[in-house]
């Protein structure tokens, strides 16, 4: 199956934000995988990229507790979903797993993914003007290096696009300027954003720019 129509409405993200809430919580408790639910929408059965983000409160903000998913489309989006739900919560290499204890302090967040467009341009300094902070999320390759970062990053840090473009060339564990590389391969695309206000809270459309 084709990747998924790219136009979920509030109803379709609180769903998947739902559902993963619901996959984490289950597999703390039992470590058992969900099923994909019987009244699933047709369009989740598409082949979709999707990362799962989850943050802590912390005093007035939040602070990042695992993000994982999947770039392209691998698999239907449901699955996904529910994978990348498990890996955010316990196989992000740079946190611990989550404690069941902390559920009550997280917000979970879901982004449903373009796929990945490689960027061809003349000349590697031109890749600034084919990228819109607020709008593109970004994935650099070279040799076995990889990193992604999501459209919502640049817009929480504040970065410009060549700032983007460096800092996802070290997420891959290459040097800031590796974009500029003849072998550095730039890819873009953009994403869905549905996002809790608060834990179990009330689901919303994150609108980027």
């Amino acid at each position: 199956m084709v990747a998924v129509s790219f136009d979920l409405n509030l109803e379709e993200g609180t769903f998947l934000v739902k559902l993963c809430r619901r996959t984490i919580s289950d597999y703390l408790l039992s470590r058992r995988v969900s099923e994909v639910p019987k009244d699933v929408p047709s369009k989740f059965l598409d082949k979709c990229g999707v990362f799962v983000t989850l943050s802590s409160l912390k005093g007035e903000g939040e602070e990042l507790r695992g993000c994982i998913g999947y770039p392209t489309p691998e698999l239907p989006l449901v699955e996904a979903t529910i994978r990348a739900a498990i890996g955010a919560a316990t196989q992000d290499p740079r946190f611990p797993p989550v404690d069941e204890k902390e559920l009550h302090r997280i917000v979970v967040e879901v982004s449903v993914l373009t796929p990945p467009r490689a960027i061809s341009v003349k000349e590697k300094r031109m890749l600034t003007s084919e990228i819109e902070v607020g709008r593109d999320g970004l994935m650099v390759e070279r040799i076995w290096h990889k990193g992604l970062l999501l459209p919502q990053v640049p817009v929480e840090w504040h970065w410009d696009c060549e700032e983007f473009l460096c800092q996802c060339c070290m997420k891959a564990g290459l040097e800031p300027d590796a974009w500029l590389l003849p072998d550095c391969k730039v890819y873009k695309f953009q994403a869905l954003v549905f996002k809790e206000r608060s834990p179990c809270g009330r689901v919303e459309r994150v609108m980027l720019h």
